[in-house]
Order: structure tokens, then C-alpha cells, then sequence
């Protein structure tokens, strides 16, 4: 298999990006760089302010630094490359760069996924047992979370990864923005079948077991809302958990669209339609939705904003 890997004609890929039209190729250039300084300066504004904010020194917000970290990841792997195609007629990707970007891409997603089921189950324990939240959620139990949640992407990566390197490419025009795997397996001439199965089985643990987390967790929440006497109160919470609800539907939304049926039921702009919501939407708007409706982050900022001044 190695002799005929390294005998292969493939040894780059040329990305055929989001759309071919030359008239909005420009406009798309800048609309996709804007969406990324705002997912680079909202995340990375977010790490640095729960860092320097001693009262943001929470579980909530120690998870919520993580998923940052996530997004600018996820975000960065992806969209660079992508910025290439609307300003040059070729995207050109080695092979090794290609599986690389996989590689990395999959670590993340999958990292994201798990991340979003444990800020739910945080919420769940703050809302429904607050007396023993400081105990449930010590710091050991936070690192352990957040470790199980890098340990489950490396592994899902580390298992597409190896599927991926087994199959043989005689094509080198992918039909997306970025080395996706549905897309690197319509390229393939020798069988994917084994990497279908393995895609299937991990995208439904890294996609259902954290939903039914995350819908167990919010059924949960809901419940105790409920019983809050006061409106304002009540009102306050359906608030925060709609904003959380919305950006989780958004992200498991698209990514179960794509890898939960079989690869030949998409049709290339559906998935690539379906991709853009996971890869840059939602990495730009987990900052705005998760932390600006947040009155504590708010504080902080104006905090920080004081001090500078003050300087």
C-alpha cells in the first residue's frame, strides 16, 4: 500500500473553492476576511479577557475560553486557504498539506462538538444544583472535561486520518473550499468503504451522544425555569439558554446534515453550503452569542477599559 501511495500521480490538489462565478469572487474575498478578523479579534478578545478578569475565573468561563480557543483554531485552519481562491485562479494544496488541514480540522470539530455538550452540563449543574456546583465542578473536574474533550478529537482525528492514508487518489480536483473528507473520498479510485463506515459510526457518537446531552442538560434547565416565581427572572434565563440553543442547533444542525447519511445523498453545493455554517459562521458567532448578551463579560471589558484609561 505505501509503494503505491508513494508511487501515486496525485502529489497535489488544486481546491475549487466556494463558487466559480468571476463577478462576486471579490466581494466573497472580502465578506469572508471580514468574518475572519471578527472570529479571530472576538475569540482571542474573549481568551484575553477571561484571563486578565479575576471574577471570570469560573468553570463557566474557563469552558467558555476553551471553545474560543476552539473556534480560533477551527477557524484558522480553514479559512486562509480558503481566501486564497477568490484572488488567484489556482488554490494549489500538497498532499501533505491537505491531510494536515484534515488532520487538524477534525481534531477541532470534533473538539467543538464534545465542548458544547460540557458548557451544557455545567449550565445543567449550575441551574439544577447550585448548592453542590462548586464541588460537582471543581477545578480537577473541569481540567478532566476539557482533557477528555482534546483526547475524544485527537482520537476521531487520528482514525479519519489513518483511513484517509490508506486510500488511493487518480484525481486531484477536490469540489470544496477546503480537504473535506466526503470530498476527498469522490476522488478516490480504490474502495472507501471502510472510511464511510468509520465516518458514520464516529459521526454519530461525536454528533448524538453530545446532542442528547445537550437536549437532557436544557429539558432539565427549562424545568427548573419554570418553577422560578419571579417573571423577570424567568424571562432572564429562557434568554440565555435560547442564545446557547440557537448556536448548538446551528452547529449540529450542519454537521449532522453532512456526515450523518451516506456521502453519494449530497450533492457538492449542499455540503459546501452546509460546511461554511460550521466552519466560519458559527466560530464568529459563538463570541457574539455565547459572551456579549453576558452581563459579567460586559463588566469585565468595562473593567479593563477603566484601567487603560486610567494608564
Amino acid at each position: 500500500r505505501m509503494t503505491m501511495r508513494n508511487n501515486s500521480p496525485v502529489t497535489e490538489f488544486i481546491l475549487s473553492g466556494l463558487t466559480d462565478w468571476p463577478e462576486i469572487q471579490l466581494p466573497l474575498f472580502f465578506l469572508f476576511l471580514g468574518i475572519y478578523v471578527i472570529t479571530v479579534v472576538g475569540n482571542l478578545g474573549m481568551i484575553i479577557l477571561i484571563v486578565l478578569s479575576s471574577h471570570l475565573h469560573t468553570p463557566m468561563y474557563y469552558f467558555l475560553s476553551s471553545l474560543s480557543f476552539i473556534d480560533l483554531c477551527h477557524s484558522t485552519i480553514i479559512t486562509p486557504k480558503m481566501l486564497v481562491k477568490f484572488v488567484s485562479e489556482y488554490n494549489i494544496i500538497s498532499y501533505p498539506e491537505c491531510i494536515t488541514q484534515l488532520y487538524f480540522f477534525l481534531i477541532f470539530a470534533i473538539a467543538e462538538c464534545h465542548m458544547l455538550a460540557v458548557m451544557a452540563y455545567d449550565r445543567y449543574v449550575a441551574v439544577c444544583n447550585p448548592l453542590l456546583y462548586t464541588v460537582t465542578m471543581s477545578h480537577q473536574v473541569c481540567l478532566w472535561l476539557v482533557g477528555g474533550v482534546y483526547l475524544l478529537g485527537l482520537v476521531g482525528a487520528t482514525a479519519h486520518t489513518g483511513c484517509i492514508l490508506r486510500v488511493f487518489f487518480c484525481k486531484n480536483h477536490i469540489s470544496h473550499y477546503f480537504c473535506e473528507i466526503l470530498s476527498l473520498f469522490k476522488i478516490s479510485c480504490s474502495s472507501t468503504y471502510i472510511n464511510e463506515v468509520v465516518l458514520l459510526s464516529f459521526g454519530a457518537f461525536n454528533i448524538l451522544i453530545p446532542s442528547i446531552i445537550i437536549v437532557s442538560s436544557y429539558i432539565c434547565i427549562i424545568n427548573s425555569i419554570l418553577h422560578i416565581q419571579s417573571l423577570e427572572g424567568r424571562s432572564k434565563a429562557f434568554s440565555t439558554c435560547s442564545s446557547h440553543m440557537a448556536a448548538v442547533a446551528l452547529f449540529y444542525g450542519s454537521a449532522a446534515f453532512i456526515y450523518l447519511q451516506p456521502s453519494s445523498e449530497n450533492s457538492t453545493d449542499q455540503e459546501k453550503v452546509s460546511s461554511v455554517f460550521y466552519t466560519i459562521f458559527v466560530p464568529m458567532l459563538n463570541p457574539l452569542i455565547y459572551s456579549l448578551r453576558n452581563k459579567d463579560v460586559k463588566v469585565a471589558m468595562r473593567k479593563i477599559m477603566e484601567k487603560r484609561n486610567l494608564v
